[in-house]
């Protein structure tokens, strides 16, 4: 008898060990949901949450880190609140590199992003843009060393998300031009304090270069796809959620909440959307966005075809 997922494609999961053990088991758990519509439906849509939670477990881990630290760290503590969520991070990446959960290439990924972030805190603090109102030992003008890992989230989805889904990509834009819009993105950030604001405009280009963009992206059997700057507002808007569970805490707080917390304003989705453009450049100079080739887009496998998977490529890491 011939095993019907013996050519299944490589999973994105066998990346991380700790996974592996369930390869085959989801795999005989989706050859039985693909028997049924509605199964095969809501068994895409589980496993479409399970692979987003994966994507933003250090995220998760950070936000959780910020509620608890808030509700239950004792003040007055020898050791800094701030200075705890320093120590807490790093452990928790060595933890996560230890038991596998993470590779190197995405703690590379997370360690980029720390400096990049923490260079743009130390100039928007200085420049009174918001403030971090607790006192801590580990910090850099005025900036807990913790901050860094907060950008560095982003990017560790970006990155995990990008293989757990093999995003593919049609019209996407030369990687060079996709540089030269984040590092514009990432100037304005500093000389909008000293000339005109120029993200109306850096909004036009990102729409002239990835307006026609679509991302691949593949839940199961088949692959979806999305406006990639739809993608981004998506995204964006989760990182405001974010932001706002952080300036609740009282993590870091803007001018206008010194005396009394309120909601972030909805435009900070703006520089939210700008910041994420960033991300995903240099997320992308790493993993070099795959075209979406039109044997594999002329497929667009049923859920019910039992055989699907293999009139696709295999699964390749980036």
């Amino acid at each position: 008898m011939i095993d019907p997922s013996r050519d299944l494609p490589r999973s994105a999961a066998s990346i991380w060990a700790p996974l592996r053990p369930f390869i085959a088991v989801e795999r005989r758990l989706g050859l039985a949901a693909a028997r049924q519509p509605l199964t095969a439906f809501l068994y895409e849509f589980l496993r479409f949450g399970l692979k987003q939670g994966w994507a933003c477990l250090f995220g998760a881990i950070m936000v959780a880190l910020l509620i608890g630290s808030h509700l239950l760290y004792p003040r007055g503590a020898a050791l800094a609140r701030y200075d705890f969520l320093v120590i807490a991070a790093v452990l928790v990446q060595i933890a996560m590199l230890a038991l596998r959960l993470e590779t190197l290439e995405e703690a590379l990924v997370i360690l980029l992003f720390h400096v990049t972030g923490t260079a743009m805190e130390i100039f928007k603090t200085s420049v009174g843009s918001w403030i971090y109102p607790e006192p801590s030992l580990l910090r850099i003008a005025g900036v807990p060393l913790f901050t860094g890992f907060m950008y560095a989230c982003v990017g560790s989805y970006i990155a995990r998300s990008w293989r757990l889904f093999d995003f593919r990509f049609t019209h996407h834009p030369p990687i060079w031009a996709a540089l030269a819009l984040a590092a514009a993105i990432y100037v304005n950030f500093f000389g909008h304090h000293y000339m005109a604001d120029l993200r109306w405009v850096l909004f036009c280009v990102t729409l002239a270069l990835f307006g026609r963009c679509f991302v691949y992206f593949k839940v199961w059997r088949s692959y979806r796809r999305m406006p990639l700057m739809i993608g981004w507002g998506l995204v964006a808007i989760f990182i405001w959620i974010a932001e706002n569970i952080g300036t609740f805490t009282s993590t870091w707080l803007y001018p206008s909440q010194l005396h009394g917390w309120s909601p972030v304003g909805i435009g900070k989705l703006g520089s939210w959307y700008l910041l994420l453009i960033i991300s995903y450049a240099m997320v992308a100079l790493v993993n070099r966005p795959r075209r979406m080739g039109r044997s594999v887009g002329a497929a667009m496998p049923s859920l019910r075809s039992p055989g699907a998977e293999r009139a696709e490529p295999a699964w390749r890491g980036p």
